[in-house]
Formats: structure tokens, C-alpha cells, sequence
């Protein structure tokens, strides 16, 4: 497992990060405890010390099924767990809207203590951009929870180069959490390189793109419940069979180059073009059998061109993941 520094946290971390977005539930097709108890401790027992949640994933689920976890598995100490907060929802009309105001945020930080059973949070990240509040008075109150002992290291997330500025008069920054994987890129002109000039590390997520680059999804796909991916535009007619015969393709020129899978590709190549972590989502122990397959080699410059060029000529539509945004507030 390869590691990385992240500024304000003692620990080294693993370059690969247990996502919980799905073990919330909501917008997966629910969830399963016990199971996502599993799959943490397999996470840990691998060799990944960093798991990423956040209040909004099931309305607090995933936080408590972490929180429960890591009590059970011990070495706390261990671990850096990372979180979020700025997002106000209506759980009962699976309603989101970003809310960065000192009330809410310190209002999160209590309960997100409380659901993870820890004293402190290692990483605390912005969630998404609220323009209704100053992103230096952002800032100061997340250095007042930091100066107070309860986080370690102020995290963004989503947030533009732009945004990073103004926040970066009221506080310091010490990771960026920005959507990346070998399907949507546009970091790659701005977030990323900012981010490496100014020491920021980046906890990329999406890096599998909601599991169409596992390898494991063919064209007679069915997504059930309240699945996210019914509304992803990645997942519907015609781009769905353009993304797919991207993934086969590629997934061919994995084992030809390298004896590896798509899976392994995808992640790769996120950690070879600088992100410092990528961040694995999992909700079952099995889902992390090749997490080792990722480690021990790397992607030369002639691979990435590759890649390029099956990218063009198989997606004619591409599409980002701006779907998944909340709205902002109409008034503070």
C-alpha cells in the first residue's frame, strides 16, 4: 500500500480511501450493517487507514455505521477519519441544500462527533460552495473548530480554484475533495494543479464513477429503488453503451499491458496523474479483493496517451457529473 502526507495530520495515509457514500444508503438502494461493518474492517485490515463519510449520506447512516466500525475494530488513534458538513436536508422529502453558516456547521460538528463515537475528526471538509455565505467566514469557523480541538485539518470539497482563494484569507487549507476519474476530468485544467502548487492534497471521489469503471456492468443493467444511476445521464441511452465499450476497450488494454483489470486502471491512473488519494467506495468486503493489484506498478506516458485516444474514440457525448449538485439556498 502506497502512502502519502496530508498537512496537519501526524499519520501517514494510505493512498487509498474507504468511501461511505453508498453504505448510507440513500440514493443506492439502502443498506446492509452488518455488511458495511464487514467491509470497513476489511478496509482496515488491507492496509486503508482513511475513511471518508459525511452527515448527508443516509441522513447520518453512514457516519453511525462508521462510528460503530471503528469502535468495534479498535486503533482509533490509527486512523484518519474524514467527514463534512454545509449541507441542511428534509430527510423525510429527500430534500439537500447547501447551508455554510457558522449555526449549521456547528451544529453538524456535534452530531457528527456523536455518530462517529470519537473526540475529533481528522479531516472536516466544506461539502459544496453556499455563495449566501463569505468563504473567508467560512474559514474562520472552521479554524475556531480546529482551535477548539475538534477537527485536525480543514478540508473543501467541490470548491473552485476561485473559491479556494477567498476561503484561503480565513483559514488555511489542507485537502480539496473534487469528483476525478478516467471518465470526468476537467480537474485536470485547474483543481489539480492548484492544488499540488499550493501543498493541498486532494481525496478524489468518483473515482470508480458510481461503478462503471469496476468492470462489472454490461449493457442489460438494471438499477432499482431510489439508485442515483437512474438519473445519471452516464447511465442512460446512447452515452451508457459509448461509456461501456470505453471500459471494455480499456479493460482489454489493461491486461495487455499490464495484466490488470479495469478496476485497477481506473485507480491507477487517477494516483499516477497526481491526486494524493483516491477515494474506493464499497459496500460489500469483496468489493476490496483487488485493492492490492493497485500498488507495485504505474502508468508510463505512452499508456496515458492510450488511454486518450480509446477515450475519444469511443465517447462521442460526454458528460460530467454536475448532476449530482444540490442547490444552493435562495436567502440565508
Amino acid at each position: 500500500m502506497e502512502h502519502t502526507s496530508i498537512p496537519g495530520i501526524a499519520n501517514q495515509i494510505s493512498r487509498v480511501c474507504l468511501g461511505t457514500w453508498a453504505i448510507g444508503g440513500w440514493m443506492w438502494g439502502g443498506t446492509d450493517e452488518e455488511r458495511s461493518i464487514r467491509t470497513i474492517h476489511t478496509a482496515i485490515d488491507k492496509g486503508i487507514n482513511i475513511i471518508d463519510t459525511a452527515p448527508v449520506y443516509g441522513f447520518g447512516r453512514s457516519e453511525e455505521i462508521v462510528g460503530k466500525a471503528v469502535k468495534q475494530q479498535g486503533g482509533r488513534d490509527k486512523l484518519v477519519l474524514a467527514t463534512k458538513t454545509a449541507l441542511e436536508w428534509n430527510a423525510e422529502e429527500t430534500r439537500v441544500w447547501r447551508n455554510s453558516s457558522e449555526k449549521r456547521i456547528r451544529e453538524e460538528i456535534d452530531a457528527s462527533l456523536n455518530r462517529l463515537q470519537t473526540d475529533y475528526i481528522d479531516i472536516y471538509q466544506v461539502h459544496w460552495p453556499d455563495p449566501l455565505v463569505p468563504f473567508e467566514t467560512v474559514a474562520r469557523t472552521m479554524e475556531n473548530l480546529k482551535q477548539e480541538g475538534k477537527i485536525r485539518a480543514i478540508g473543501v470539497s467541490n470548491y473552485t480554484t476561485e473559491q479556494m482563494d477567498a476561503f484561503s484569507a480565513g483559514a488555511g487549507i489542507a485537502t480539496c475533495q473534487p469528483p476525478y476519474n478516467l471518465f470526468e476530468r476537467g480537474i485536470e485544467e485547474d483543481t489539480l494543479p492548484y492544488c499540488i502548487e499550493n501543498n493541498i492534497a486532494t481525496l478524489t471521489y468518483g473515482v470508480l464513477c458510481r461503478g462503471l469503471l469496476s468492470g462489472k456492468m454490461n449493457r442489460e443493467q438494471q438499477f432499482e429503488g431510489d439508485d442515483l444511476r437512474k438519473v445519471d445521464p452516464k447511465f442512460k441511452s446512447p452515452r451508457f453503451d459509448q461509456y461501456l465499450d470505453a471500459v471494455f476497450r480499456l479493460n482489454d488494454f489493461a491486461k495487455e499491458q499490464h495484466g490488470k483489470d479495469i478496476l485497477s486502471l481506473a485507480v491507477r491512473f487517477v494516483l499516477d496523474k497526481g491526486a494524493s488519494v483516491a477515494l474506493w467506495g464499497a459496500r460489500r468486503p469483496e468489493a476490496l479483493d483487488p485493492v492490492a493489484s493497485v500498488s507495485g506498478w504505474k502508468l508510463t506516458d505512452s499508456d496515458m496517451e492510450t488511454i486518450d485516444s480509446i477515450l475519444k474514440e469511443t465517447i462521442t457525448d460526454p458528460v460530467g457529473p454536475e448532476f449530482m449538485a444540490p442547490p444552493a439556498r435562495k436567502k440565508a
